[in-house]
This record gives structure tokens, C-alpha cells and sequence, in this order.
């Protein structure tokens, strides 16, 4: 009882004050950075909010890219799908900002446009077409409301090992795509530059940016390390005739984007997929905000900012889905950045928030995102997904490699990566079956180490005691890490 009346006298003391270890710091003006309300002076906001736009605006918009090019959208649908990408993820961050009766956390988080759900989408989008991606989406998003409201009881069924392994998954499964785009993107049929030594050039440049600016640089030029080497990449492909400007003349200058462009079909198949991902994700945003409490504000998330800040996101992922809007999540890069600078004012994320707000309703800008050559973005974000990787694989290993945590991540990866891995496997089974179980490796994963945690006895005397004693949260600091 102690525990929980200090927490929320924490919890109170954050409106009004800076964190510990930050109050004082600096005159009035610099204190007021340090505390979630209050309005410090535009010059010492403009360039800390820049700086969580610069870190995000990437990941906002290069998943909107890929699903776009799985379904086969061209021109101005691409730019429309960046476009509410941008007015989503600024709209769901203000949410969060200055939450609405239960909805929004009130804490300082950015957020955005979600890579964990790209195999789930993509292969949606192949089987079916964008618009059974909305439709699915939306009922996802109902699904992950309903886990906001019941965190407390859904919590346990997501341990960090299980997290852990989901994600691991999810890194695994975005390989291929990276690869993909790399080569050119498409495939030999479909491309006739697939696999040609000038997408690998440039893909390679591209990579060897991000790993030079990620290991080499300080301050803006690592945080924006993947922006960078995109703007380079694109740079050198320029001359090589790999950049049409073509959407770029299409494009107007304003545009406010209307609901149903893409309509919304409900396959069940495609809804029993989205939702699995829903739920996870839900549970893993758990990390992403006790991150940003313990980090900024040094103190947990209480039970009601966990519950409205998954609930906010979710809702704005199922309403934007009526406009093509994509699922949203919490951005770890962002977090990252409220760690280290302790910045928790929460004008400085509306900044943020406002630019790309703006930014979405200017066509012209969206369609200039939509000309980077594919093999620019594959040499940009297959360290982002091996980043995925290594997150899952630290959460493991920080829940025991015990005998029982080994069967449990060993079948899950087996399964999910081998039923995917070959194609009409479960060809004597109902299409729906084949959708839900073999078109993303994920889904398989989540189903089968959820029931083997819940069914495999927990007592394993010769195994490590980690597992059984880890706190089921769902993620850790690191539990997004892209």
C-alpha cells in the first residue's frame, strides 16, 4: 500500500515538477523541459521536438512504401498512403499528449506508423488487396481496446520470454523483405532490374551510411543516421536514372484526406490474423511506456496510463484505417531519446506532432517520400529489422535458457518460420487455415508459445530459476527497440 501511495504521489508530482535528478537544472525556462506541463520558450522547444521528428518521420512513412508496393498501389495511391501515415501517427501522438476521458496515457511518447506488423500486412495484401488489410485492421484495433481495458488480467499471458520470442519472429520474418527491396524490389518476373549489381550497389552504400553514422557519429548525425543515408542513397541513384519524379507532378499542394479512398472489406481469415497481432503488440507497448516513465520521470507507468495509453493508440489505428491509415505503435527510437535527455515537456512532442501533422497535408512532400528507389529503403532498414531481432533475443535471454524456455522458443521459431518457409503445406486444409497460420510466420509463433507456456509445468529442476521469476510485463526498455 506504501509502494502504490508513493508511486502515485510521483505520479502527481510530475504534472508540477521536474523529475528527480532534473529539477533545478538550469534557470525556470530549462526547468520547465523537464516537466510534462508548462510552456518553455519556442526557442528551447523548436529544435528538441526537430529532433523527435527527425527520428520518427522514417519509420512513419517507409511502412506505408511497403504496403503499398505489395498491393500494388501506384502514383498518387502511394502518396495518399504516406500521406495519412503522417496525419495518423501526429494525430494518435496529440492523443496521447492530452488524453480524453480513459483515452490517452499522458505521457511523453511519439507515435507512429508500426514494423512489427509488415509480414502480417503484406501478406494480407498479397492473398487479398489493401482494403481487407482496413477491414481486419479496424476489428484488430477493437480487439487491442478490449486489452487496454483488461491489461491487468491479459498481462500474465504475455511474459517477457514470450514477447521475447514474437519478436524474434518478427525480425526474422521482415528479412526477406529487406532482402527484396535490396535486389530492386518485386522479383525477377515482375522486375527486369531484380537482382541487378546497381540495386546492390546502392543498397550497399546506403547500409554501410547507417552502420558508419550509427558506430562513428554523435547527436543529430546518429539519431538521424537512417534519414541520412536514405538522403545519400538517394543522391547516388539520381544519375543512375533510378528516380522517377512522375508522382511528384501528380501530387497537389493541400490535400485533406477523406475517409473509404481504399474502402474496407472483413475476410474472416485476415481478422482471426490481425487480431492475434493486435493483442501482441498491445501487451508489448507495456515496454515502450515504462521506459518512458522510468526513464524521464523515475517512477513506473500506473495501471491507468497503461490501460489509455494502448487503448489511444489502438482506437486511432482502427479509426484512420477508414482512411488508410495503417496500425500504430509507440516509437522506441523516441523513447530512446527521453532516457537520455530526460526532456518529458510535453509541448516539445506537440511540436513534434505538429510538423508532421502538417507535413500529411502537403502531397507534394508525401510523393516526394514516394521516389526512393526500393533498394534505398532495403539498404536503410535492414539494420532496423535486425535491430527487431536482437531485441527479441535479449528479452530471451534475460528470461533463462532454461530446458523448458528452450522447448517453448525452440517449437514456436520452428513452427512459425517452417510453416511459412514452405508453400502449400496445409493445402488440404480450408483457405482459411492457410491464411491465418501460414501466410505470417508470427501469428503461429504467438499461438504456439503462448499455450506451451500455459501447458508446459513451470518446475524444471534442472533449469534456471529466471523464467518462473521474471515479472510479466511484456517488454523491457528494450522491448521495442527499433
Amino acid at each position: 500500500m506504501a509502494k502504490k501511495q508513493n508511486t502515485e504521489e510521483i505520479v502527481r508530482a510530475a504534472g508540477t515538477g521536474a523529475p528527480s535528478g532534473s529539477a533545478g537544472q538550469g534557470g525556470s525556462a530549462d526547468s520547465l523541459l523537464f516537466q510534462f506541463k508548462g510552456r518553455p520558450p519556442l526557442g528551447k522547444v523548436l529544435p528538441l521536438g526537430l529532433q523527435h521528428v527527425v527520428s520518427a518521420i522514417v519509420g512513419v512513412m517507409t511502412p506505408a512504401v511497403i504496403v503499398a508496393n505489395a498491393c500494388g498501389l501506384q502514383g498518387q495511391d502511394v502518396t495518399f498512403l504516406i500521406q495519412v501515415s503522417l496525419v495518423a501517427s501526429a494525430l494518435a501522438t496529440l492523443l496521447q499528449l492530452f488524453p480524453l476521458g480513459r483515452f490517452g496515457s499522458g505521457l511523453p511518447v511519439i507515435i507512429g506508423t508500426s514494423f512489427a506488423y509488415i509480414p502480417t500486412l503484406t501478406a494480407i495484401g498479397n492473398e487479398f488487396n489493401i482494403a481487407t488489410i482496413f477491414g481486419a485492421q479496424i476489428c484488430g484495433g477493437v480487439a487491442a481496446i478490449a486489452v487496454g481495458f483488461f491489461i491487468k488480467q491479459i498481462r500474465p499471458l504475455f511474459p517477457p520470454m514470450v514477447t521475447g520470442t514474437v519478436i524474434f519472429t518478427i525480425g526474422l520474418s521482415l528479412y526477406p523483405t529487406a532482402i527484396r527491396y535490396m535486389a530492386g524490389g518485386g522479383n525477377a518476373g515482375t522486375n527486369p532490374a531484380f537482382g541487378s549489381s546497381m540495386n546492390w550497389m546502392v543498397a550497399i552504400i546506403t547500409l554501410l551510411v547507417v552502420i558508419g553514422l550509427n558506430h562513428y557519429a554523435k547527436g543529430i548525425a546518429k539519431l538521424a543516421s537512417i534519414l541520412i543515408a536514405m538522403a545519400v542513397g538517394y543522391l547516388i541513384a539520381l544519375p543512375l536514372g533510378m528516380v522517377s519524379f512522375s508522382p511528384i507532378g501528380e501530387a497537389g499542394w493541400f490535400q485533406v484526406p477523406l475517409p473509404m479512398h481504399f474502402g474496407v472489406e472483413f475476410v474472416p481469415s485476415a481478422i482471426i490474423t490481425m487480431v492475434i497481432m493486435f493483442i501482441v503488440n498491445a501487451v508489448q507497448a507495456i515496454g515502450d511506456f515504462s521506459s518512458t516513465t522510468m526513464g524521464g520521470m523515475d517512477r513506473e507507468p500506473t495501471d491507468r496510463e497503461l490501460s489509455g495509453g494502448i487503448m489511444a493508440t489502438n482506437t486511432a489505428s482502427g479509426i484512420f484505417a477508414l482512411f488508410g491509415g495503417l496500425p500504430l505503435a509507440t516509437y522506441s527510437q523516441n523513447v530512446g531519446i527521453v532516457t537520455v535527455t530526460r526532456v518529458v515537456n510535453r509541448t516539445v512532442f506537440a511540436l513534434a506532432a505538429g510538423v508532421m501533422l502538417l507535413a500529411g497535408f502537403i502531397p507534394k512532400l508525401s510523393a516526394v517520400l514516394s521516389t526512393i528507389p526500393q533498394c534505398v529503403i532495403g539498404g536503410a532498414t535492414i539494420s532496423v529489422f535486425a535491430s527487431i531481432t536482437m531485441t527479441g533475443i535479449r528479452m530471451i535471454a534475460a528470461a533463462g535458457l532454461n530446458a523448458r524456455n528452450i522447448a517453448i522458443i525452440g517449437l514456436s521459431v520452428a513452427l512459425g518460420v517452417g510453416l511459412t518457409s514452405v508453400p502449400g503445406c496445409l493445402g488440404g486444409f480450408p483457405q482459411w487455415v492457410t491464411t491465418v497460420f501460414a501466410s505470417s510466420s508470427v501469428v503461429i509463433a504467438t499461438v504456439t508459445a503462448v499455450a506451451a507456456n500455459l501447458i508446459l509445468p513451470k518446475d524444471n529442476p534442472g533449469g534456471s530459476a529466471a523464467s518462473g521469476k521474471t515479472s510479466t510485463g511484456g517488454g523491457t526498455a528494450a522491448a521495442d527497440e527499433t
